[in-house]
C-alpha cells in the first residue's frame, strides 16, 4: 500500500484489486458529470510506484490523450532515461481517462517477468467476475476495454547487445506487443521503457496500431525542485536545468548535493570540473552497463567532438565497419542516449552535456 498526491492536491492510497480514485461526494443539486454517471472501471495498481509530486505535462498528457481517446491507438510506448517521469506521467493518465474503461491495471517487468507469468497474473484479474477463465489475453482485451501499463519494460533486453534485442526466453514479448498493435481490439497497452522495442518502429507509420513518445526534461517547472530543496541564486537555476535537460530524478539528485554539500550555493557547485556526483554516477552507470561493444566506442568518440557532427562518414578512429557504426548510432537513439538535431538540410548528433561529462570522467 502507498500513498500518492492526486492531480487535486488530495492523497490517495494505491491498493489491489480496488478502485483508488473513488468520485467525490456531492450534493443532489449538483448536476451530474462524466465521472458520477460513468461505470466505475476495475483498477489494480499494486505495481505502480510512489509518486508525491507531479509537474506540469500538459503537451505530453494532451498528446498521449488524443492517441487513446480519439485515435484509439492500441500500443503506446513512452521512453525516456531513469528519472525521466514515465511513471508520473503515466499515473496521471489514468486520472484523466479512467472511466473511459472497463478494467485498469499495472504492472512492472522490473525482475523480468516470464510472459506466462505476467499473462497468468493479469488474466487472473480480468476474469475476475467470470465463471471461467478465457484461454488469451486478447480475448480479454477484444471482451472488455482494458488499460493495461507495463512499467520497466527495458529489463527483457538482453544488456551489451543492440538496443532492442530481448533476452533468450522473452522473445514472446514482441510476438505479443505485435499482436496487440494489430489485432482489432479497443483496448491499449501502455509501455514504459528506456529503450524502444524493435517491433515498433515498423508498426509506428499506422496510428491506430501505434504511437510513440519520447518524453523529454522539464523546463521552467524543474524550479519548482529547486525551490523545495531551497537552493540559493534562483538566476543560475536554468543553466542547471540545461545541464540535466531538465530530467527531474538527476535535478533533485544534484540539488540534494548542492543543499548538503554547498548550503545551497549553487555558483559554488558549478565552478567544480565535475557535475556529475555520486548517486547521478550510478544513475548513468545503468544505462552504459547495457552497451555493446560497438556503442561503448562510438559514444566515448561523440563525447570528444567540440559541436553536434554528422555520420555521412564513419570515423576512421573508430574500429567497426560503415554498417556497425550506423548500427550502433541506430541503437543508441533508440536508447535515447544520443540527440538528433535537423540543422537546415543536415541532420546533426550530440550529446547531453552530463552524459558527455559522465564518459569523460569513467569511460575514456
Amino acid at each position: 500500500m502507498a500513498i500518492v498526491e492526486n492531480v487535486t492536491g488530495e492523497n490517495i492510497t494505491v491498493n489491489h484489486n480496488v478502485n483508488i480514485f473513488p468520485e467525490k461526494s456531492r450534493s443532489p443539486k449538483t448536476p451530474q458529470n462524466r465521472q458520477s454517471t460513468a461505470k466505475q472501471p476495475r483498477i489494480d495498481l499494486g505495481d505502480a510506484p510512489e509518486i508525491s509530486t507531479f509537474f506540469d505535462r500538459t503537451s505530453e498528457l494532451s498528446t498521449l490523450k488524443q492517441g487513446i481517446l480519439e485515435n484509439r491507438t492500441r500500443l503506446i510506448s513512452i521512453l525516456g532515461l531513469s528519472g525521466s517521469g514515465k511513471s508520473a506521467i503515466a499515473l496521471q493518465l489514468i486520472q484523466h481517462i479512467q472511466y473511459e474503461f472497463d478494467c485498469i491495471i499495472w504492472r512492472t517487468l522490473r525482475n523480468a517477468l516470464p510472459l506466462q507469468t505476467l499473462q497468468t497474473d493479469i488474466i487472473k484479474f480480468l476474469s475476475e467476475q467470470q465463471e471461467t477463465e478465457l484461454p488469451y489475453l486478447i480475448n480479454y482485451l477484444r471482451s472488455y476495454r482494458c488499460l493495461i501499463v507495463l512499467d520497466d519494460v527495458q529489463t527483457i533486453f538482453s544488456s551489451q547487445q543492440l538496443a532492442g534485442n530481448y533476452q533468450p526466453g522473452y522473445e514472446n514479448y514482441g510476438t505479443l506487443f505485435k499482436q496487440i498493435a494489430e489485432s482489432s481490439h479497443n483496448s491499449c497497452l501502455v509501455l514504459l521503457s528506456w529503450e524502444k522495442p524493435r517491433e515498433i518502429a515498423a508498426l509506428e507509420g499506422d496510428r491506430k496500431k501505434c504511437q510513440t513518445l519520447q518524453l523529454n526534461g522539464l523546463g521552467e517547472p524543474a524550479r519548482e525542485i529547486f525551490i523545495e530543496k531551497g537552493l540559493a541564486e534562483s538566476e543560475k537555476w536554468s543553466g542547471l536545468i540545461e545541464f540535466y535537460k531538465g530530467n527531474p530524478l538527476w535535478l533533485n539528485t544534484v540539488a540534494a548535493a548542492i543543499k548538503d554539500l554547498f548550503s545551497g550555493k549553487v555558483a559554488k557547485f558549478l565552478s567544480y570540473d565535475s557535475l556529475v556526483l555520486g548517486d547521478l554516477e550510478y544513475l548513468l552507470h545503468q544505462h552504459f552497463q547495457r552497451l555493446s561493444d560497438s556503442e561503448k566506442q562510438v559514444m566515448p568518440w561523440l563525447a570528444n567532438q567540440m559541436k553536434a557532427v554528422e555520420i555521412s562518414k564513419k570515423p576512421a578512429l573508430l574500429e567497426l565497419s560503415p554498417s556497425e557504426f550506423l548500427k550502433a548510432v541506430e541503437s543508441l537513439r533508440r536508447r535515447l542516449l544520443i540527440e538528433k538535431v535537423e540543422k537546415g538540410d543536415r541532420t546533426i548528433f550530440t550529446l547531453q552535456a552530463a552524459i558527455a561529462e559522465y564518459i569523460k570522467t569513467h569511460i575514456l
